[in-house]
């Protein structure tokens, strides 16, 4: 059974008027979560070709594989 995004309560999507959601509550949780921006969907920046910030693709808890101090300034 699926699970309410903002409280993971379950909730039958067949018969919830406010699916996903369990609640109007949890409907408006969730939008003040978008809106005040806590919540947000990751993009790249202009120009990178690599990994989101913070992303891990390989799982080795270092994002992009790069140790800090492999940085460069350029």
């Amino acid at each position: 059974m699926p699970r309410c995004p903002a409280c993971d309560k379950p909730v039958v999507l067949e018969t919830s008027p406010t699916a996903p959601f369990c609640s109007d509550r949890c409907r408006l949780v969730d939008l003040g979560r978008w809106l005040d921006e806590s919540q947000a969907i990751p993009v790249r920046k202009k120009g990178s070709a690599g990994p989101l910030d913070g992303e891990d693709f390989d799982g080795d808890d270092e994002a992009a594989g790069i140790a800090p101090d492999e940085v460069c300034d350029d």
